[in-house]
């Protein structure tokens, strides 16, 4: 029996196991905000003990762990890292409310489907991480090279103390490689990911009385005629890596299947969200001060000084605004068509007969903190079904076929 044969015989005699250890992370609640991840990396240390299998606990913030794992092969080679977070969006408090129809800690498994906040965001993914490292583990002799886990806490909203504190203060996790089971798609591979910049901008007038309009602007109709303008954001033309324009246009079908509709259409587009809006007293006063936020999405290879240039060239035309970036995370990218990609496209071909496309993400993953630093990651996860919203789920074997995926992909890397 070969290696690779035996790891497949191992995933599906523990089926049962793999299964329980996820639905079990499910039922162990780190909804962010807050953030406390206590529970849920006490589930991944109860795991790894039960498995002799030794790890650091890294918690700058002791209610945001990360857990980090590592072994190193008999023989020299590469070094993979495995990166998946622990904290998940956060419940209302009335989920039935919100359209909940399972227990949204439940864990519930029905019609195959396995149901909860985080399952797929990304639950699912981390728990491919862990089993991939503790397989591997077992045939270690064989490999070359040295295989890392990093299980991070901090991730929802872009907290400092994850896989960002890792990354800058922790360089052994940095690797050669790093492979993440954030939600994507079975149909693609993620080798990038467009860049938010969030800016605040507030409008301020003297305001006067309703009835009274010739004596003040209104900074609320100020703000409309703001929101009109930057709107041409999204008509700005740029020129991609040849790269990148090439797996974009091969990934279309790939992206839209992933991220809805539309969505290869706005990848290679900056794209403009006003996301909170904010102005006036009394519906009969001339409001003399608004606020808006707005979200401002950078395809890959693309500037932040060129996109703000525009902005400020746009905001300079309504002198009563003044704006302010309150976030910016940059756009990233690596080889559409490196040694991670073809691997995992034949192991899926392998697998399931189809070979998935590079795509690049509409939405942010602690993936772009190696990219940052050049070493390529590739997403490869889960369907995002209903991520962020009520009934959240993984379908039980599609969750199973990320495990096999990553399994053989992180074995192929550390033998080839």
């Amino acid at each position: 029996m070969s290696e690779r044969e035996q790891l497949l015989k191992w995933i599906a005699e523990e089926e049962e196991a793999i299964i329980g250890f996820f639905q079990e992370f499910v039922r162990r609640p780190s909804p962010n905000p807050p953030g406390d991840t206590t529970e849920a990396v006490a589930h991944i240390k109860g795991f790894l003990d039960a498995n002799d299998l030794a790890y650091r606990i890294i918690d700058p913030q002791p209610l945001f762990a990360n857990v980090v794992a590592s072994f190193d092969a008999p023989s020299e080679g590469r070094h993979l890292v495995l990166n998946g977070h622990i904290d998940v969006f956060p419940v209302g408090e009335d989920p039935d409310a919100e359209g909940w129809t399972t227990d949204p800690w439940g864990g519930e498994i029905r019609d195959g489907k396995l149901y909860g906040r985080g399952s797929c965001d990304m639950k699912a993914g981390t728990s491919a991480s862990i089993w991939t490292y503790a397989l591997l583990h077992r045939i270690k002799d064989k490999l070359k090279g040295t295989l890392t886990l990093t299980c991070v806490s901090d991730e929802e909203t872009f907290g400092p103390w994850g896989a960002r504190y890792l990354m800058e203060h922790h360089p052994e996790v940095h690797g050669d490689c790093c492979l993440n089971g954030e939600p994507s798609s079975p149909y693609s591979i993620r080798f990038g990911e467009k860049g938010p910049i969030w800016l605040n901008f507030t409008i301020r007038t003297p305001g006067s009385h309703g009835a009274y309009t010739h004596g003040s602007a209104s900074a609320t109709r100020i703000a409309a005629k703001l929101i009109g303008a930057l709107e041409a954001l999204e008509d700005m033309a740029f020129d991609y890596p040849d790269n990148v324009r090439t797996a974009l246009v091969e990934g279309q079908e790939a992206a839209d299947i992933a991220m809805g509709a539309g969505a290869s259409e706005i990848l290679p587009k900056v794209t403009l969200n006003i996301g909170t809006i904010k102005g006036g007293l009394k519906v009969n006063m001339v409001p003399g001060e608004c606020s808006f936020e707005a979200d401002i999405r950078l395809p890959v290879g693309v500037a932040k000084e060129a996109v703000m240039a525009r902005v400020e060239e746009i905001a300079a035309g309504f002198p009563e605004a003044t704006f302010e970036e309150i976030n910016c995370n940059l756009p990233s990218y690596c080889d559409p068509y490196g040694d991670m990609m073809g691997i995992v496209q034949k192991n899926v071909e392998s697998l399931k007969g189809f070979t998935p496309k590079p795509v690049v993400s509409l939405g942010g993953t602690d993936a772009r903190l190696w990219r940052y630093i050049d070493v390529p990651a590739y997403v490869y996860g889960p369907f995002p079904t209903n991520m962020g919203a009520a009934d959240e789920y993984v379908e039980v074997e599609e969750y199973l076929h990320i495990v096999r995926t990553h399994v053989l992909s992180a074995y192929d890397y550390l033998t080839g």
